[in-house]
């Protein structure tokens, strides 16, 4: 449909250029994504394989990456689902490490900070709906509970069929 083709990549072109600046200023970023990942990793950190990068810069380019793969991948139509579910992943903790307006002390940066912050809620949910498209197909959901109904339907046949050729009555 038209409108898909001209709305995924409106909708990607934002993570795009976020994941680009990410990666041109990735200390800055890091900075501002240190304090969440310090309580979000502090008290487990110890327990983490370490395989698990838990430094920020390592952590702000990872999320650079899956912003300009994922969005790539939204903008030109293929696998937008699963596209849209890695931006959403990767919007929350850009959302709550970037615009804590709750933390502003002043009315000016509040109030900046809270309509970033409810943009990115605007995002998330725009991802998360092109997350459920099917583009006018049916649900793996749908799919597979009508292939459960012809499954049943083709077993009750099958048996019946062959209780006829045993002789066995039907219960």
């Amino acid at each position: 449909m038209l409108i898909r083709r001209l709305a995924r990549p409106m909708l990607a072109s934002i993570f795009i250029m976020g994941g680009i600046g990410a990666l041109k200023d990735t200390p800055n970023h890091a900075k501002g994504a240190a304090p969440l990942l310090e309580k979000a990793t502090g008290p487990v950190r110890h327990v983490l394989p370490e395989q698990v990068p838990t430094d920020p810069e390592t952590l702000v380019r990872i999320d650079a990456a899956v912003k300009i793969g994922a969005g790539a991948l939204l903008a030109l139509g293929k696998f937008p689902r699963m596209a849209s579910l890695l931006l959403a992943g990767s919007i929350v903790p850009t959302t709550l490490a970037a615009h804590r307006f709750w933390e502003e002390h002043d009315p000016q940066l509040r109030s900046e900070q809270q309509i970033h912050f409810l943009k990115n809620l605007g995002l998330l949910g725009g991802v998360l709906l092109a997350a459920v498209d099917t583009g006018g197909k049916p649900s793996v959901g749908y799919r597979a509970r009508k292939s459960a109904r012809i499954a049943k339907k083709t077993a009750k046949k099958t048996g019946a069929k062959n209780a006829k050729k045993t002789g066995a009555k039907k219960k």
